[in-house]
């Protein structure tokens, strides 16, 4: 028998957080796999980042966690998504080579102090007086420990779908663990089915590159993580086809021998990133879809298909890629699938991803329901560090949604629920002004300071980035007239107005060039930081008494024919559950499932504007 404070079952993204997180607490923590050579793997998409998802990912980072270091250890194409759109609600999301990206993992856990591997399957947990005391290996070995992380994956209960091909697993050619989910079952945790899926891989030798349109990585020089400081590897083209009539015309010929339309599959899946016959099914209207062919590696010849998941027969699957533009040739290397898992109720867990039932065992990742990466490592990151507390008696952290993505996830999966893969996305956050991917180290600093989650190196660059912060903040604080500004160049009322340096640059055009200030040394990003603060200010302050009022106006009634279709911001899941509710009031509204504090301001605003 062996003993951990913590002891941590899974070895994806959810787990090698927690478990690295846990140790970062100080507790003596045990990560266990099926196989340490698996560790970090990216079992679907080789990216990391993207729209909501790449806030998650700097705010586990501003936490000291592993995922945008070893995406930066690992990124062959940067891209920030939303460009077009302001700092707020754009996604810093990286391509990553798959085999250097888990390499990056294994290297950080294997420098973590206080944090043991070991080899095994977990068949059973072990309950001492109602709570649990550890877990029991395949062949009969004890770990113990007073707190257990379960981030199992798809891997509870897994079974994969191609076709008419059935088998036991969580991800092709890996066993699935079944006896775990049997006795969470038995303990009497609301444990029920969902789907997820993934695209064919292809040979990037047979892929016509050069009669598609290609997308270049971008050429300005950000990172994931701040504490990367330079790209490390070459950065390599994606590319963009579509699907069309014929491809759409071979799937719905496939359709009756789809898992998911013989009622083999009766999970629901990710309503976000549906399987192409999802697509086809439901927007039967639309001509093409876009797919984009991202490599998998610089030494490797896979591409991955983004936008093709599919659990259809191979044959149907390699008659869809020869339809598709550019993919005439290609040649299939491994066939699609669909995954069906079991997962655990949100609901029946604390904000500290506690099961409130069983004290000291943790969920954390597709277990909890939700469907990415970087969800699954912000929840390892909050069950690891929670799991270390219990274990040496210390205080929780709690997120809070006007602080964090990882708060605003994790109040949706605990109050809310899940009843498809939960995904994030920016527009779930109300605050999502304040909560932007470049400030989450200040936002983000005081938790992980009282956690204890921060390593040396981590504490050292935070403080040194608050110190900074604080002179720039001081620069800025002195005050300027019109005259000033106007004589260095800035078109500017003259007014005659003095204002702080900080409140001239909410000034359309005014940049810190007309303020006269010396920012030479001053780290770039520190400095748009501080820009975008002071953009951002009327706007927060708007949002803080919109929110003020949104409390007040819980008994405000909604209009009987309210077309909930019409009203700016609302995702198509929002419609079809307010639309099917019909709540009379704001109140009610917002205790419909799914439905954001975010959503609630949408609707409250578009009645004003209706009524104005």
């Amino acid at each position: 028998m062996r003993t951990w404070d913590v002891i941590v079952i899974g070895g994806g993204h959810a787990g090698t957080e927690a478990a690295a997180a846990a140790a970062r607490c100080g507790a003596r923590a045990a990560l266990v796999t099926f196989d340490p050579a698996m560790i970090g793997a990216m079992s679907c998409n080789p990216a990391i980042g993207g729209l909501g998802k790449g806030h998650l990912v700097r705010e586990v980072d501003a936490l000291d966690g592993l995922i945008a270091r070893a995406a930066d250890a690992a990124a062959i194409h940067y891209r920030l998504l939303n460009r077009s759109k302001g700092p707020a609600v754009q996604g810093p999301r990286v391509q990553a080579d798959r085999k250097r990206y888990a390499a990056a993992i294994q290297t950080c856990i294997g420098m973590q102090p206080d944090l043991d591997v070991v080899t095994g399957e977990a068949v059973g947990l072990l309950l001492a007086g109602g709570r649990v005391s550890g877990v029991t290996l395949e062949g009969g070995e004890v770990l113990t420990a007073p707190a257990v992380v379960l981030a199992s994956g798809t891997f509870l209960g897994g079974r994969i779908f191609r076709g008419e091909e059935r088998e036991a697993g969580g991800r092709v050619g890996e066993r699935a663990a079944t006896a775990l989910g049997l006795q969470l079952r038995d303990l009497g945790l609301p444990v029920t089915r969902l789907k997820t899926g993934t695209p064919p891989r292809l040979d990037g030798r047979t892929i016509d590159w050069g009669a598609l349109e290609v997308q270049p990585s971008d050429t300005e020089q950000w990172r994931m993580s701040p504490m990367t400081t330079c790209r490390r590897l070459p950065q390599v083209a994606c590319a963009i086809t579509r699907t069309g009539v014929e491809t759409h015309e071979i799937i719905r010929g496939g359709l009756d021998r789809s898992p998911l339309f013989s009622g083999a599959i009766e999970a629901g899946g990710p309503r976000y990133c549906p399987s192409i016959e999802d697509k086809i099914f439901r927007f039967g209207d639309r001509d093409g879809h876009q797919v984009f062919l991202e490599p998998e590696g610089l030494d490797t010849h896979l591409v991955y298909p983004n936008g093709l998941s599919t659990s259809l027969p191979t044959d149907v699957q390699a008659a869809m890629i020869r339809s598709i533009a550019g993919l005439e040739q290609a040649v299939i290397e491994t066939p699609g699938y669909a995954v069906e898992y079991d997962h655990v109720d949100p609901r029946t867990l604390s904000f500290a991803l506690e099961t409130r039932d069983i004290p000291g065992l943790f969920c954390a990742g597709q277990i909890n329901g939700t469907t990415g990466y970087e969800e699954a490592a912000a929840q390892g990151v909050v069950a690891g560090i929670n799991a270390a507390a219990r274990a040496l008696d210390r205080p929780q952290t709690l997120f809070s949604r006007s602080e964090s993505y990882i708060g605003v996830m994790v109040d949706d999966l605990t109050i809310q629920g899940v009843t498809e893969p939960y995904r994030m996305l920016t527009a779930r956050a109300e605050h999502r002004l304040h909560l932007r991917a470049d400030n989450a180290e200040r936002r983000l600093r005081v938790a992980g300071e009282t956690a204890g989650c921060l390593g040396t190196e981590r504490a050292s660059h935070i403080a040194e980035r608050q110190s900074r912060r604080a002179a720039l903040d001081a620069l800025f604080g002195v005050d300027r007239t019109a005259h000033e500004l106007a004589r260095n160049g800035a078109a500017v009322a003259q007014d005659g107005a003095k204002r702080s340096a900080f409140e001239w640059l909410r000034f359309p055009g005014v940049s810190p060039l007309y303020l006269g200030i010396d920012i030479s040394g001053y780290d770039p990003s520190l400095l748009a930081e501080l820009v975008e603060d002071a953009r951002y200010t009327p706007y927060l302050a708007r949002q803080a008494a919109e929110q003020e009022g949104v409390e007040r106006a819980g008994g405000l009634a909604l209009p009987p024919a309210l077309d909930f279709a019409k009203i700016p911001g609302l995702s198509n899941e929002m419609v079809e559950r307010l639309s099917a509710a019909c709540p009379p009031t704001i109140g009610d509204a917002s205790r419909v499932r799914g439905i954001t504090p975010a959503a609630i301001t949408a609707i409250m605003l578009h009645i004003r504007r209706r009524a104005a």
